[in-house]
C-alpha cells in the first residue's frame, strides 16, 4: 500500500514533520513514528494506513505504486498537478 520511504518523501515534499502528519491524519505521533520505522511496507492497521494516505493525498501528494507510470518504474511520490 505505502512504504515507509514514501511516507518520509511525501512529508518532505510537503515540508511536514511527523507531528504535522499525525495531526493531519488524526493519529498519534508514536503511531507515525512506528509506521516510518517499518522496513519496506508500512506496518499498521488498515484504518491508520488509510488515514495517512488520505491526509497525504488531501494535501496534494500522489503516491506512485510499484510498476505505475514513473520514470524509474518503482514506488515514489509526486505533487499532484494543480487544476
Amino acid at each position: 500500500m505505502i512504504s515507509s520511504a514514501q511516507m518520509r518523501a511525501a512529508r518532505a515534499l510537503l515540508s511536514w514533520d511527523q507531528r504535522q502528519l499525525a495531526e493531519a491524519a488524526g493519529l498519534s505521533l508514536p503511531t507515525i513514528q512506528r509506521m516510518e520505522a517499518s522496513d519496506g511496507q508500512v506496518r499498521g492497521n488498515v484504518d491508520s494506513l488509510m488515514k495517512v494516505v488520505e491526509a497525504l493525498e488531501g494535501a496534494g501528494v500522489e503516491l506512485i505504486a510499484e510498476g505505475a507510470a514513473s520514470a524509474a518504474g518503482g514506488r515514489g511520490v509526486r505533487l499532484k498537478e494543480r487544476e
